[in-house]
């Protein structure tokens, strides 16, 4: 069966982090029901419909999907068709669940949780804005245990201004001693109009340091693959087996519904695959569906050519890499690129692939933007287009 995913978005937040870009409101939390409501309706439409086959994967990200209630999260779950051992993944905040609500998520079909921890550091949390501290998240991860929720991921941020070294390798340590079984790994972006890109522009707090950035990174490379987590995304490690499953579909360019405000999906036709995105606000999203008009605020189609350059840039992202065959070997442009990158060690030959290296990882929109350019493709796709959400990681 082809994997197909279904990304959910909720769009509602207790406290709004000072560096997030997603499409979330910390006012809007009056609105839950009403917004599940038409979330129900536009999936139920999507199905008769036929495009919203069988999923392999749904995604609940936000936001804080964790704000749902048990029931009401069940009974949005219950309106997305899910093929048999479908992987049903629910961001949380360690502050806004218990073992009750999890148990109710676990109890709807939801196999897989993925905390927000961030940092295990005190005065990192509150540079970035967090409420939770690192008891809260101990106690969140065994409440999902307990629940019998036997995926757990947890999501931390590197190279906030403030945090050493060793503040990030103890927040490494500490998070490896719950036992996830993936780990995601994001450097600090500073996006403006965000409170951290305002403060960052007025001089009223530092950027983050591109050197110390990487520093964290080969750290926490170092630190993973030696627990038995090898990377299989530049940001993402996992056990053998507990990959995600959801964000696979993205980077191997797959198919995906998008269901609430902001969300992005994506089909594929024989000569064109088209991404589409929904309404940004959760009250235009809801208006939309009410009125049987379509929640879609736009979209964009690529044609051949272009599919070719983003598969090859997504594909590069992973640690599968890139297959040394059509593109890659007729074009000679591609292959004198290809040669150079894996000259000066960004990337290195495995098999009849190509693959990132270490360094090539910590420099991957320029080898990208490189190997775009040998393949006359403008640059902008060189961006990250893995996130669903209408905001940026």
């Amino acid at each position: 069966m082809e994997a197909f995913g279904c990304y959910v978005h909720v769009p509602f937040c207790s406290v709004r982090c000072d560096y997030c870009d997603f499409a979330t409101w910390t006012d809007r939390e009056h609105l839950i029901d009403e917004y599940v409501d038409a979330c129900i309706a536009h999936a139920h439409k999507l199905r008769d419909e036929d495009r919203l086959p069988d999923a392999t994967s749904v995604f609940f990200g936000g936001g804080t999907p964790s704000l749902l209630p048990g029931p009401t999260l069940a009974r949005l779950l219950d309106a997305i068709p899910r093929a048999d051992g479908a992987e049903v993944t629910v961001e949380c905040n360690p502050d806004s669940v218990d073992e009750e609500k999890l148990r109710a998520y676990a109890a709807a079909g939801v196999n897989r949780v993925s905390f927000g921890v961030q940092s295990m550091n005190a005065h990192v949390l509150l540079a970035l804005g967090r409420t939770h501290d690192r008891d809260n998240v101990a106690r969140a991860v065994d409440a999902a245990r307990a629940a019998g929720i036997g995926r757990v991921n947890v999501d931390l941020i590197y190279g906030t201004p403030g945090e050493s070294v060793a503040d990030w390798e103890a927040t490494l340590t500490e998070a490896l001693a719950l036992a996830p079984e993936h780990v995601s790994a994001y450097a600090l972006t500073v996006e403006p109009g965000t409170p951290l890109g305002k403060a960052v522009a007025a001089g009223a707090r530092p950027a983050p340091d591109d050197d110390d950035q990487a520093t964290k990174y080969d750290l926490a490379d170092d630190v993973l693959r030696a627990s038995g987590r090898p990377w299989y995304e530049i940001s993402n490690w996992a056990q053998p087996g507990e990959e995600c499953r959801h964000n696979l579909v993205y980077w191997r360019q797959g198919e995906y519904a998008a269901i609430g405000c902001a969300a992005h999906g994506h089909t594929r036709g024989p000569e064109q695959s088209r991404r589409f995105w929904n309404l940004r606000t959760p009250e235009r999203y809801v208006e939309a569906v009410r009125t049987g008009v379509s929640p879609e605020a736009g979209e964009e189609v690529l044609e051949p050519a272009e599919q070719v350059a983003e598969a090859l840039i997504l594909a590069l992202r992973t640690r599968a890499g890139i297959k040394v065959t059509g593109v890659v070997a007729d074009d000679p442009r591609v292959v004198a690129c290809t040669d150079e990158l894996v000259e000066i060690g960004l990337l290195v030959l495995e098999d009849d692939r190509v693959v990132l290296t270490r360094a090539g990882r910590l420099l991957a929109n320029e080898v990208s933007a490189r190997l775009l350019d040998a393949l006359g493709r403008s640059a902008e796709l060189s961006t990250d287009r893995s996130s669903p959400r209408g905001g940026t990681r």
